[in-house]
């Protein structure tokens, strides 16, 4: 799957990924009116304002963009209900042909590992049929339990050439209370980046290896060192926009070719038609996704813009 991931952003010439992160009042009143007329203030209610929010945003993008990365808590929240809208949001992105990051950031150990990794990247028996539960092309790993955790994921990487992308220095302001400690000197997350370069290279796509890394746009800085510590895993950068990156900060990311990067986006896409700059345009809340793919198109302007002037 990494090989249509690359695949899919020399295609479109957009390294980045639309985070499909719904919170309940991200959404427009008009959504939200519909979905209750039907299902009522109701888990059900929310989940297909939900469900009927990100369609209309996938509908507006699919075209400009390689892949969407939904955060599974933010569907979580509304229990069963709500990862049944999870669950459709996987599907009708890859009937477009989109790449799938499911966003769930597991990390346990032996058999409990197992099922997830089966859970949303592999397939599941039952008797004597199999099933693909969730079914997503990529997920995100939490490495804290060390190569416990991480080996089953790269079991079923191997077996349904899909892949992981594993946290290694977050976009969060805390997250330096334990990835930045020294250890013999170096920080914690350079080690974490080596053992992602060891991991995957066992699992090489044509390119890129299966195993990815989660670093943070709000440090530049160390996304170059993390570059060159792991020269064939793809890094998956959240935190531009809203978390303030700008794509003059991720060109160290990316390797000579204009690959090995791709860049998350979340609320600055699908909460664009909040931003002033698009009201401007003739943005309402009732063509919200028209402003979603605005976003986009900046988004892509000024990280192209970056790569272009390196």
């Amino acid at each position: 799957m990494i090989n249509q991931l690359v695949a899919n952003i020399k295609k479109t010439g957009a390294p980045i990924v639309v985070g499909l992160d719904p919170m309940l009042n991200y959404i427009p009143e008009q959504v939200q009116k519909k979905a209750f007329a039907e299902y009522g203030e109701t888990l059900e209610g929310a989940a297909e304002a939900i469900w009927q929010f990100n369609k209309e945003i996938v509908d507006k993008t699919y075209d400009l963009i390689p892949a969407v990365k939904p955060q599974i808590a933010m569907y979580e929240q509304f229990g069963l209900p709500g990862l049944a809208a999870f669950k459709k949001t996987v599907d009708y992105c890859k009937e477009k042909g989109l790449v799938v990051i499911g966003d769930i950031k597991r990390g346990d150990i032996g058999s409990t590992s197992a099922a997830y990794a089966v859970g949303h990247i592999g397939k599941v028996k039952v008797g004597s049929k199999t099933y693909a539960p969730f079914d997503e092309d990529f997920v995100t790993v939490n490495p804290y339990l060390g190569s416990d955790g991480v080996n089953p994921f790269l079991d079923v990487c191997k077996e349904e050439k899909k892949g992981i992308f594993v946290l290694v220095k977050t976009s969060n302001p805390s997250s330096g209370e334990f990835q930045d400690q020294k250890i013999d000197g170096r920080p914690l997350y350079e080690l974490v980046g080596e053992k992602v370069a060891a991991w995957g290279s066992e699992v090489m796509g044509d390119e890129y290896s299966y195993v990815g890394a989660v670093v943070g746009a709000t440090y530049p800085e160390m996304g170059k060192v993390l570059r060159k510590v792991m020269p064939k895993a793809y890094i998956l950068v959240p935190g531009y926009g809203a978390q303030g990156g700008k794509g003059k900060d991720l060109v160290h990311f990316f390797n000579e070719d204009g690959l090995g990067a791709i860049v998350n986006s979340s609320r600055g896409i699908i909460c664009a038609y909040k931003q002033d700059k698009y009201k401007e345009q003739g943005i309402t809340p009732e063509n919200f996704a028209d402003a979603s793919r605005l976003a986009v198109k900046d988004m892509i302007a000024d990280i192209s813009g970056a790569l272009a002037q390196r």
